[in-house]
């Protein structure tokens, strides 16, 4: 890790973190909406 840059990179970091747990909560919730469209459509 390079000593130049460190704060940015740290805040790209924590970007990328928010964006990857995001994204992650997001599809969950679409696998669980269609888990229950499903459950009620049948």
């Amino acid at each position: 890790m390079a000593a130049s840059g460190a704060s940015g990179r740290s805040l790209a970091s924590r970007l990328a973190w928010f964006v990857g747990l995001w994204a992650a909560g997001v599809a969950a919730l679409g696998v669980i909406g269609l888990l229950i469209r499903t459950a009620l459509a049948s």
